[in-house]
């Protein structure tokens, strides 16, 4: 994809002005050069161009408010004095993988006085004696030269980005602990709903055997009470019959009576 279109596609129906950030890794350039970005991205502040064939930057347009420009793995050997002419409130700088080979190519930087982090790994220059001692003297405004400063410390995460980035990663790291803060809470009411729910279970479990052995009892107590009224009226009928007897012999006494008197 050429770098007009890629850059078509990036503004997404936006308007150069509202464009931040810029990145078109990968795309083609033109014979070397930059083409279709223009002095429209007034408020552009990141612009990435890796591995686009550049050779030259002199096609870059004047970007007042950019920070940071990423031109590693291209093919840029000099011509870096139009950077300090277009981009002069340049802070960060990435020029790894160039072909830049004397640390004389670097001198035009001297010109970006708030050039404050300079990268030129697999750069030729680096293989020069005294690199890094050369580059900081020739370019005094320098905290950090391939991502350390002159005592050999490492740039910190906040040095080593535009400003504004790192706050909005903070912003996002913030929005996921409490989106995890949230996810636990959550966790944890789930667990003590189930809990609850166990409870439940059991206390019915539990009432259902209570009411099983209450009805036990009152079916134990109906058959003994059943059981009573079956042995009085046994001993009603016994005596009944004992009392039905006790009749006939009387009278069976009286008739005998009667025909002792008849003979008499």
């Amino acid at each position: 994809m050429d770098m007009k279109k890629r850059i078509h596609l990036e503004l997404r129906n936006r308007t150069p002005s509202d464009v931040r950030e810029l990145v078109l890794d990968n795309c083609r350039s033109v014979e070397g050069k930059i083409e279709g970005l223009t002095s429209e991205f007034v408020n552009l502040e990141f612009l990435s161009l890796i591995n686009v064939g550049l050779i030259s930057v002199s096609n870059l347009p004047k970007l007042a408010k950019l920070k940071k420009l990423e031109l590693s793995d291209n093919r840029i050997s000099g011509g870096l004095d139009v950077l300090a002419e277009k981009l002069p409130n340049l802070t960060h700088l990435n020029l790894s993988g160039n072909k830049l080979k004397d640390i004389s190519t670097l001198e035009p930087l001297k010109k970006l006085e708030n050039l404050k982090s300079l990268d030129l790994f697999n750069c030729e220059v680096t293989n020069l004696n005294d690199y890094r001692e050369s580059v900081f003297k020739l370019l005094p405004q320098l905290t950090y030269l391939d991502g350390y400063d002159m005592e050999d410390r490492e740039a910190s995460d906040s040095d080593g980005e535009v400003d504004g980035e790192g706050v909005d990663d903070d912003e996002d790291e913030e929005g996921e602990e409490e989106e995890d803060e949230d996810g636990e809470e959550e966790d944890f009411d789930e667990e003590d709903d189930d809990e609850e729910d166990e409870e439940e279970v059991e206390g019915e479990e539990d009432d259902d055997e209570v009411s099983g052995d209450e009805e036990d009892d009152e079916f134990g107590q109906d058959g003994e009470v059943e059981d009573e009224d079956e042995d009085e009226d046994e001993d009603e009928e016994e005596a009944e019959a004992g009392k039905g007897q006790k009749r006939k012999r009387d009278a069976e006494d009286e008739d005998d009576d009667e025909d002792d008197e008849e003979d008499d």
